[in-house]
């Protein structure tokens, strides 16, 4: 189990051509906003992706990465990922987390589920949602995370 302030010591995902990617080395010393989330999920499509996009540009100081969580044994492709988007190229990058293995290192509620992560590696907070209150949660966490 990790808590908060605990280091974290590595989140391992997948990229589109089944690549492991350590995303704390990839992003070393830059703050991160990960989102895990579903294509199936109506709020992680319809609210929580769209609010991602939105604070990568308000808050370029914060890598915002997805983690797409298969629930099942199919894994998704990269297709499959851009199918919820309205355009080709994606708005942040987005890695594969097949068989869950992220979803449970941060004991996820369910999905869209945001976890913050200082650029010194340590877990900030993770907040599960995207309806108002979790979106003031997740503003005023990443506040925090920007004055650290």
């Amino acid at each position: 189990m990790i808590n908060e302030n605990d280091l974290v010591e590595s989140i391992l995902v997948r990229d589109f051509n089944n690549n492991s990617v350590d995303l704390i080395k990839k992003y070393k010393g830059k703050p991160l906003l990960a989102i895990i989330y579903n294509n199936q999920c109506l709020g992680c499509t319809g609210r929580a992706i769209p609010l991602a996009y939105e604070l990568q540009k308000e808050n370029e100081e914060i890598q915002v990465v997805g983690i797409h969580t298969s629930f099942n044994s199919s894994q998704a492709s990269e297709s499959d990922i851009k199918s919820i988007f309205t355009v080709d190229a994606l708005p942040f990058p987005i890695f594969l987390d097949n068989g869950r293995a992220v979803y449970d290192q941060f004991e996820s509620s369910g999905t869209p589920q945001w976890v913050l992560i200082t650029k010194e590696g340590k877990l900030s907070r993770t907040i599960f949602g995207s309806q108002e209150g979790a979106q003031n949660r997740l503003y005023y966490a990443i506040d925090q995370l920007k004055a650290k």
